[in-house]
């Protein structure tokens, strides 16, 4: 059984936020407060300990409390990187990560994908809504590391041609679908104002 004490969570935050205007999406602020502050208080309660991995403004992030670290790989190598960053520095035989940006994230996300491990042997379970996969709400055992830095040093970058040929199982939550949505841009974050509250859910197109 994966227990709380089991699991580190790892915030996504290394992306340059192109379809924001090529700014730090993390720190873009909603309702008076940095995104990653509101996924912090979401994923932080449903773990043990918490990583960011952050490749700018690492100083700010750090004002969150929680262990900063960087990419290892160059060149904003995406969600793998920083997936890989986390697994390097993490003591836990597990982790789960969640991006940056999806301030609504389920409250009983890590629970859920807990489970799964309970039913078989794995190395991924994945959350998915109806039939899309979100690989970037994953949690992850440990184990995975050599296996993902041999991805990353053949050049990968994708996450679902990384885990095709590991044990993975896709946990259904079609009941919280909206919580899964990101903010990408100013207008969705506009249209997500004042929706933070525990249980409401963004206003995403």
């Amino acid at each position: 059984m994966v227990a709380r004490s089991d699991i580190t969570g790892i915030v996504l935050a290394g992306g340059q936020g192109r379809r924001m205007g090529s700014v730090d999406k993390g720190l873009v602020e909603l309702d008076g407060r940095a995104l990653v502050a509101h996924v912090i208080d979401r994923l932080a309660p449903q773990v043990t300990a918490l990583v960011i991995n952050a490749n700018q403004n690492r100083d700010r992030y750090a004002t969150f409390g929680h262990a900063v670290v960087a990419d290892a790989i160059g060149g904003f190598a995406g969600p793998l990187a920083g997936l890989h960053a986390g697994l390097s520095v993490a003591t836990t035989p597990y982790v789960v990560t969640s991006p940056c940006d999806s301030p609504f994230l389920p409250q009983d996300l890590v629970a859920r994908l807990a489970a799964a491990f309970d039913r078989a042997p794995l190395d991924l379970a994945v959350a998915r809504t109806f039939d899309q996969p979100h690989p970037v709400f994953s949690l992850v055992n440990r184990n995975v590391l050599s296996h993902l830095e041999a991805f990353l040093r053949d050049g990968g970058r994708k996450i679902d041609a990384w885990y095709s040929s590991l044990r993975i199982v896709e946990v259904p939550f079609d009941d919280e679908a909206d919580a899964f949505r990101n903010i990408n841009t100013t207008a969705e974050l506009a249209a997500n104002a004042r929706r933070t509250a525990d249980g409401n859910r963004p206003n995403v197109a």
